[in-house]
């Protein structure tokens, strides 16, 4: 009988038991140790299958939610992508392993600079965290192939729009009556088509 670390088991459980299967997502969450992304009480928690508290009411996602986002923007090795929220960067590490360089935007400064030094302890070099608003997006970094919201949102903001490439993507936890991803595609300047996906729970957006 083959006995699984915790790790191990959440990518046979949580990820590949459900729906994730592109195997560099699966890569990228084998390889990067959240454990270095969650408060030190918390760190026998870090691959449970569930939401963690990281202080100041800001949590850090599921793993299966983080796979499930990097796996439905069909990245390339080759995107820039805009993180709107860095959290505690353990999103932002696990989308490094998949795109060229992530631009990650935090609007709260303590979040901000303790993502930067997470990311520093588990030695990713291809991301770039800013304290700042992130519905203005990171402009003189754009245009991106693809922009993922990791708070909740009652809608798309035009600035973040403009900053996407034709043929880009953009994920985000949308409020109606409910949470949902949605995803957008730009087909044009001006054209963009919109895909209802599963409901969440996210922490929303501030401004």
């Amino acid at each position: 009988m083959v006995v699984m670390n915790e790790k191990e088991e959440m990518i046979e459980t949580q990820l590949k038991g459900r729906d994730i299967y592109d195997e560099r997502v699966l890569q990228a969450m084998r390889v990067v140790d959240r454990k270095i992304f969650v408060p030190g009480d918390m760190k026998d928690m870090a691959y449970d299958d569930t939401p963690l508290p990281i202080g100041g009411k800001q949590t850090i996602s599921q793993p299966y939610i983080v796979a499930y986002m990097a796996q439905t923007m069909d990245l390339h090795p080759g995107d820039r992508l805009l993180e709107v929220g860095s959290g505690c960067g353990y999103n932002a590490a696990i989308l490094s392993r998949l795109v060229s360089h992530v631009y990650s935007i935090e609007i709260i400064e303590w979040l901000a600079e303790k993502a930067k030094e997470n990311l520093t302890k588990a030695g990713i070099p291809n991301v770039s965290v800013r304290f700042g608003d992130g519905f203005r997006g990171w402009p003189e970094e754009s245009p991106f192939d693809k922009i993922m919201l990791t708070a909740a949102t009652p809608g798309i903001p035009e600035s973040l729009k403009d900053q996407l490439k034709t043929g880009g993507k953009i994920l985000a936890p949308v409020t109606d009556t409910h949470q949902k991803l949605m995803l957008i595609e730009k087909k044009g300047e001006d054209d963009f088509t919109q895909h209802d996906l599963i409901h969440v729970r996210f922490v929303p957006m501030t401004k």
